[in-house]
């Protein structure tokens, strides 16, 4: 039976399908975001639901419980965000903006499983055999388990995989990849749509574990259709600046683990180098007494990072002042601006604000709220926080101090890095056992009054 081919509308923001053009995505709400492709439907599709055979249910007490043979990669950072090592079927998303470092990493993670003995194919379509050697050179020694191929055929791709029979996979990028059972261009919603679920159904039959690379809008998201998130297994975005040295791996979804934990990495010409003790490395290079720093703990995941947060006010010579926020939601910083003035009584209204959270990290955690508060008040007022102070806790808008979770974790922390003093939600205080073994001087505050007395 012949093909038949028709006219379909995608929003490229959610993936949502129309038949005709509409203005507003009823999916997202989003304006102008339709685009027309052309889609052929084959018969194929229609011959396969009467063919026998196949997968058959399984009674769930047959199944067995064993915990899921996991891969190494070599990369204690990597495992943690993967929550202990690659799942073998798995599909996984890379996600970041173009220079970040996707490829590098990627390419580093093969080096190591194929040093290890395990069967590795690298699949670029952005990249020639060439061009990938000189990449490779420049990161180590790979061993001989490595294997190469330059495609973007799906077809081809598929043939490949189940021929050679590698434990994982490396599709760098999922937009350059193409089949021919779809008329419209590489790159577009159906393309992308129809190639993740032949990998997904690939990654299950052949229980080798693929990860594919895929390019970010200027908004930061993945491009292509929603769906492509919900498909995959796992989620991963890798953020930083371009041109700083670190890199940070975020797992926005993850089937098999948490995705509260994240990885630190740093940049250099030999590639990315793990980075074992990330608070030491985020308070490098910190003005010891100055006016408008604050040190605060956050957890990410199990992990606690400390992070400073500097704030610069200054009279204003306009009519409105500026506010501005780097690293740390506007939004709640105008909240906290707005609780220093009514319940501390300092007139911010004629001031420009700047608060940034340096190190370059995107945090949302309450518990910087009242380090974000000691950092506006202490440039305000022109009066430094202790150096080896550190502060925590959520500030509600009646100006109280509320307590925050693994309180004692983050105190250890801070002890180890050589802190003596903690300001914390006096909530807090009272759930510890034997607060005195933490080695650190607790001071307990119920709200931002009495916090603003330890400048």
């Amino acid at each position: 039976m012949a093909s038949k081919a028709k006219t379909m509308y995608f929003c490229q923001e959610c993936g949502y399908e129309s038949a005709k053009w509409l203005g507003q995505c009823p999916g997202c709400r989003r304006w102008n975001t339709f685009v027309e492709e052309k889609v052929t439907v084959s018969a194929k599709t229609k011959e396969k639901s009467k063919c026998a055979g196949g997968n058959v249910p399984t009674r769930l007490f047959d199944i067995s419980t064993k915990e899921e043979e996991r891969l190494t990669t070599g990369m204690e950072e990597l495992d943690r965000v993967l929550g202990g090592g690659i799942v073998k079927g798995s599909l996984s998303l890379v996600g970041g903006d173009p220079g970040i470092g996707k490829s590098t990493l990627l390419l580093q993670i093969c080096r190591n499983m194929s040093n290890a003995g395990r069967k590795v194919l690298y699949i670029s379509g952005e990249e020639s055999l060439r061009q990938i050697r000189m990449r490779a050179e420049r990161l180590g020694t790979f061993e001989k388990e490595l294997y190469l191929l330059c495609e973007t055929d799906m077809e081809l791709i598929e043939s490949a995989i189940e021929n050679s029979e590698p434990e994982m996979v490396v599709i760098d990028s999922i937009q350059t990849m193409c089949s021919e059972e779809i008329s419209s261009a590489p790159g577009s919603i159906s393309q992308v749509r129809e190639i993740t679920g032949r990998l997904m159904v690939l990654a299950k039959k052949k229980n080798t574990a693929i990860f594919i690379v895929g390019h970010v809008t200027k908004e930061g998201v993945v491009a292509g259709p929603r769906t492509l998130e919900h498909m995959v297994d796992t989620v991963l975005y890798f953020e930083g600046e371009r041109h700083a040295s670190y890199r940070i791996l975020r797992g926005v979804k993850n089937r098999f683990g948490s995705t509260n934990e994240i990885g630190v990495f740093e940049m250099r010409k030999e590639g990315l180098i793990e980075v074992q003790n990330p608070s030491a490395f985020m308070l490098s290079g910190r003005p010891l007494d100055a006016s408008g720093s604050a040190v605060v703990c956050s957890m990410e995941g199990t992990r606690p990072i400390l992070l400073e947060i500097q704030a610069l006010v200054t009279p204003t010579s306009f009519q409105l002042p500026k506010r501005t926020a780097v690293g740390i939601d506007f939004n709640r910083v105008s909240l906290l601006m707005a609780v220093l003035e009514k319940k501390a009584g300092l007139h911010l209204g004629g001031c420009d604000a700047y608060v940034n959270l340096t190190g370059g990290m995107k945090i949302t955690e309450p518990a910087m709220d009242l380090g974000i508060i000691m950092a506006i008040a202490s440039s305000y007022k022109n009066k430094a926080l202790d150096s080896k102070t550190i502060v925590f806790g959520e500030v509600g808008l009646t100006g109280e101090i509320r307590g925050v979770f693994q309180a004692e974790l983050r105190i250890r922390e801070a002890k180890k890095m050589g802190f003596k003093r903690c300001i914390l939600p006096y909530s807090n205080m009272e759930g510890m056992i034997e607060p005195e073994k933490l080695g650190m001087d607790l001071v307990g505050v119920t709200n931002v009054y009495d916090a603003l007395k330890h400048l």
